[in-house]
């Protein structure tokens, strides 16, 4: 019968046809394959060190936004007038101490204020009809006020001010609530965001606070 094998045959045995050899790898290209492998190791290292050090940055530019300086914009306030205006963009350096003639920003009422630091706690203030400021019965020298003003002020003259606070005013004493008044008083310490130090905004208006 035709359909009958001889599997003692080898030469009834399937073989592929035209079997082509598996060409061995030179040692060039043996080295080329490892200098390949070692290149694509290096630029992973590096990539992955690229993005830890990008990690690191912007960790620590979140925990400088968060704990060292604040952004504040200035709106439809004019009681710091002309030194501030409307639309201002500003940086506040938290935990800084600050002197008289700084400018600050502070809570009030739940209430984000800005206004230059008058007086220290311990000092005297006082303030004559035609707007004219003392402290510890000196005159202080206020290039930044355009028109003096008493304004609105029912503490009684002169003005001792408390331990662990501050006296403020606004630039504009016609139409700034202050420490002239009873019901805000001086700032206490506690309730300071920051020393405003840098405006960057508007462009044509950029510079630091002196």
């Amino acid at each position: 019968m035709n359909d009958i094998i001889d599997l003692n045959n080898s030469e009834n045995i399937n073989k592929p046809n035209n079997t082509v050899p598996v060409p061995r790898p030179t040692v060039e290209q043996i080295d080329e394959e490892i200098n390949r492998i070692e290149i694509g190791r290096e630029i992973r290292k590096a990539l992955s060190g690229t993005v830890k050090s990008i990690i690191f940055v912007v960790a620590a530019a979140i925990l400088v936004t968060n704990l060292l300086i604040s952004t504040i914009v200035v709106n439809n306030r004019t009681s710091m007038n002309p030194a501030l205006q409307d639309g201002d963009a500003l940086i506040a350096l938290r935990w800084i101490d600050v002197k008289p003639g700084d400018i600050i920003t502070f809570y009030y009422n739940n209430k984000l204020m800005i206004k230059r630091v008058i007086a220290k706690a311990g000092d005297w203030v006082n303030i004559d009809q035609d707007g004219t400021v003392y402290v510890n019965d000196k005159a202080i020298d206020e290039p930044y006020v355009t028109k003096k003003d008493l304004g609105e002020c029912d503490i009684d003259l002169p003005y001792q001010v408390p331990d662990g606070s501050l006296f403020v005013m606004g630039d504009n004493r016609t139409s700034s609530a202050d420490s002239r008044l009873k019901q805000m008083g001086p700032v206490s310490k506690d309730q300071i965001v920051g020393k405003v130090f840098l405006r960057i905004w508007p462009l044509s208006r950029i510079g630091y606070f002196k």
